[in-house]
């Protein structure tokens, strides 16, 4: 595991393609924003388990499925980056 530690507005890019950015820090919280391409699934941890436990479900429910012959999801709105220049939604 790589540790890295960055300031508010300090970003770090991952393989030229990805830029995780701190955007807030408060108290024990610290708010990221996450620019990938689109066709690059991005979730938090949680989603990702549910999705996982998931297929693994219904590859055993009888279900063949091939690895990489699915298409790759595109995450929720919620999880997506806004695009340059516009405001991510307050929650």
């Amino acid at each position: 595991m790589l540790i890295l530690s960055r300031k508010l507005n300090e970003s770090i890019v991952i393989d030229g393609r990805i830029i995780v950015k701190v955007l807030r820090i408060d108290k024990d919280t610290v708010k990221l924003g996450i620019q990938a391409p689109l066709d690059l699934p991005v979730h938090r941890e949680e989603i990702f388990e549910v999705i996982r436990k998931s297929k693994q479900g219904s590859t055993t429910d009888g279900q063949s499925s091939t690895p990489g012959a699915s298409a790759p999801q595109a995450a929720p709105p919620s999880e997506r980056p806004a695009s340059p220049g516009s405001t991510p939604d307050k929650k």
